[in-house]
């Protein structure tokens, strides 16, 4: 009797562990499997992104419950460019990640990324899943974009051909944020049609030392290898080390640590102000109107 219940209890605690093992194996599968043509849909409203900006919207796309308050801080102090924005990221002490901290000089991007989060998911999922699968699409959608004659080389990117297709920015310092219908840059232009005027890259960023806790500056994209690499550190964050990976970021980041007190004046982009990105034209300063309508106001 008494073997009986050593071998039911050994029988027992082996169907525990591997329950456990089953649990663990099942929680380390991705959610899906995405296929070619379902990657390529995906990566297609970021594909034609110079390569620094590319590689950190792909890292921070990893993250994407963080995107929609990152989203909205970065909203709210668009105002603020150059030092005095990494001095505010810092004394704020923003919680999120520093991939997703990067992009708050970008308050267009993070609001693409916070406005369709069924998509910021996907791409963010397929890049830790499917890192390699992901690097292919993009290219695939570059030469389509390359052979119909809507990415060229202009006066904001340098793009190279070849079997892999690079877009870089003109100056380091200046990264753009390309303007685009994927409807119509992926596939042929009909007769007539402009091709040059399918892609636009007006706005852009200018991102100095101060920036460069963020891996602005070292960020780039080899190709061949399909390697993404932030602050000159390959990016090797995957689904299965996910929840320990170290990042290659010089930002000191502190987990769960609580959020400083927001020092800063709050000014939320005006639907001008947000049309002036889409289309490139000059940074515009709505607020800055308003102060000096209020005080003209004051004086009578």
């Amino acid at each position: 009797m008494r073997y009986l219940k050593i071998a039911s209890t050994a029988v027992l605690m082996s169907l525990f562990i591997l329950g456990l093992t089953a649990i663990s194996a099942s929680a380390q599968e991705p959610p899906r499997v995405y296929p070619p043509q379902e990657l390529d849909r995906v990566v297609s409203r970021v594909a034609l992104y110079p390569d620094p900006l590319l590689a950190q919207i792909l890292a921070a796309a990893t993250f994407p419950d963080q995107i929609p308050e990152a989203a909205r801080w970065a909203d709210q102090h668009h105002y603020l460019t150059g030092e005095a924005l990494s001095n505010a990221i810092s004394q704020d002490n923003v919680p999120w990640d520093p991939s997703v901290q990067a992009l708050l000089p970008f308050p267009s991007v993070l609001d693409t990324m916070a406005s369709n989060m069924g998509w910021t998911q996907d791409l963010g999922n397929a890049f830790l899943a499917q890192h390699d699968d992901v690097m292919d699409a993009v290219q695939r959608m570059r030469h389509e974009a390359y052979g119909y004659g809507y990415l060229r080389t202009n006066a904001q990117v340098v793009v190279t051909g070849g079997p892999y297709i690079e877009i870089r920015p003109v100056r380091p310092e200046y990264v753009v944020v390309p303007y685009y219908d994927p409807a119509v840059v992926f596939i042929r232009p009909r007769p007539g049609f402009v091709v040059g005027g399918g892609i636009r890259f007006g706005y852009g960023v200018t991102l100095g030392v101060a920036f460069r806790p963020w891996g602005w500056g070292l960020n780039r994209i080899a190709w061949d290898s399909h390697a993404v690499f932030i602050n000159n550190a390959r990016w090797d964050r995957n689904w299965r080390n996910r929840a320990v990976y170290v990042h290659p970021y010089e930002v000191r980041h502190v987990v769960g640590a609580p959020r400083g007190e927001d020092h800063h004046e709050l000014h939320e982009r005006s639907p001008k102000e947000r049309e002036a990105e889409r289309s490139g034209h000059a940074r515009v300063e709505d607020h800055k109107n308003d102060k000096h309508d209020d005080k003209h106001d004051d004086r009578h």
